[in-house]
C-alpha cells in the first residue's frame, strides 16, 4: 500500500491533537478536583500546570499573573494558544476533514461534533461551574473517537500513523507531569507532608492511572514507585514503555524507516537505565530533559522520513 505525503502527516497530527485535547483536559480535571479537597494555602498553584505543559513563554507574553482564571481559559479556551483543548480540537478537525476519504465514515460526523461542543462551551467553561461538565464530556468524546478508530479503522498505513501519533503525544504528556510532578511534590515544604497522597493521586488520576497503580503496586503512594509505573510498566497502555513499544510495532512495515527506528531504539535504552530509587528530583529532571531530547528526534526522524517529499 502506499500513501502521500501529506495525508500521513495529517493522520499523525490528528491523533496527536486529539491526544493532547484529552492529556490537557484531564491534566486541568485533575487539579480542579485536588484544589477543592486540600487546605487552601498548600496547593501547588495553577502555574505548576503551564510548566507541566512547557507553556510559560507564552502565556506571560498574553497574561500577567497565573491565577486560576487566566490558567483555566489559556488551557481551555484561548485559540491562540496551540496547545489548549479548543484550539487542538480545531486542529485535530482539520486534518480529518482533509482525510475523511481514509478514515471511517463516522469520525468526520464524530469530531466534528466534538468541535462545535468546544466552540460552543469552552469560553463559558472557564468559570468553576461549568468547568468539570465540560472537562468530562471533552474526555468521553476523545475516547468514544480514539475507541471507534481502534475498532473499525483497517490496519493499514492510516491506522499506522495515526498510531505513531497518538502513542508519541502520550508519551510527551506522561514525561511532562512526571518531570513536574516529582520535582514540585518532592521539594515542598515539610509542613505539607500530611497532604502529598492526595498529590500523588492527582498526579496519578491526570495520567488516567490510579486504579492501575494500586492494583499493581499497592495503596502506597511514593514519588519513586508512581515514577516507575508510569515510565517503565510493560502493560499500562499510558506507561511510556508500553508506548514506545506500540510505536515500534507501528514502524516496522513502513518503507524507509531506518533512522526512526534508530532514534527510537535509543529512546526505548534511554528509558531501560532509569532508576528512581537512585535519583534525586534534580536528576529525574535532568534525565526527562534528555528524554524529552530524544522524542523529539523521534518525531524528527518520523517527519524527515515520511512527511517531506523531497525525502521520498
Amino acid at each position: 500500500m502506499t500513501m502521500l505525503s501529506r495525508v500521513a502527516d495529517r493522520l499523525y497530527w490528528m491523533a496527536r491533537y486529539l491526544e493532547r485535547a484529552e492529556d490537557t483536559a484531564r491534566l486541568v480535571a485533575s487539579y480542579h478536583m485536588l484544589i477543592m479537597d486540600i487546605p487552601r494555602g498548600s496547593e501547588l498553584g495553577w502555574d505548576v500546570l503551564l510548566r507541566i505543559l512547557d507553556a510559560e513563554p507564552q502565556f506571560y507574553s498574553r497574561f500577567r499573573v497565573p491565577n486560576e482564571q487566566n490558567v483555566v481559559k489559556f488551557l481551555l479556551a484561548d485559540m491562540d494558544n496551540h496547545g489548549s483543548v479548543a484550539c487542538s480540537i480545531r486542529y485535530a478537525r482539520e486534518n480529518v476533514r482533509t482525510t475523511r476519504d481514509v478514515l471511517p465514515e463516522e469520525t468526520w460526523e464524530k469530531v466534528n461534533e466534538l468541535h462545535l461542543y468546544s466552540r460552543e462551551l469552552a469560553e463559558k467553561s472557564v468559570g468553576r461551574r461549568n468547568r468539570q461538565a465540560f472537562l468530562d464530556e471533552v474526555v468521553g468524546r476523545c475516547q468514544m473517537i480514539n475507541g471507534m478508530l481502534l475498532t473499525t479503522l483497517s490496519r493499514d498505513h492510516a491506522h499506522r500513523f495515526s498510531t505513531i501519533g497518538h502513542l508519541l503525544e502520550r508519551c510527551d504528556m506522561t514525561t511532562r507531569v512526571v518531570d513536574v510532578g516529582v520535582m514540585e511534590i518532592m521539594e515542598r515544604d515539610e509542613r505539607f507532608a500530611a497532604i502529598d497522597p492526595l498529590l500523588w493521586s492527582c498526579m496519578l488520576q491526570s495520567l488516567s492511572a490510579l486504579g492501575a497503580y494500586r492494583r499493581v503496586v499497592g495503596p502506597l503512594l511514593e514519588g519513586g514507585a508512581i515514577a516507575e509505573f508510569v515510565l517503565k510498566d510493560p502493560l499500562q497502555p499510558r506507561s511510556v514503555a508500553f508506548c514506545l513499544r506500540g510505536i515500534r510495532e507501528a514502524l516496522k512495515p513502513l518503507a524507509n524507516n531506518t533512522e526512526a527506528l534508530r532514534q527510537l531504539d535509543s529512546a526505548r535504552r534511554k528509558l531501560g537505565r532509569f532508576n528512581a530509587e537512585a535519583m534525586n528530583p534534580e536528576q529525574v529532571h535532568r534525565y526527562i530533559d534528555d528524554f524529552q531530547s530524544l522524542l523529539n528526534r523521534l518525531h524528527q526522524a518520523i517527519s524527515r522520513a515520511w512527511f517531506q517529499p523531497e525525502s521520498l
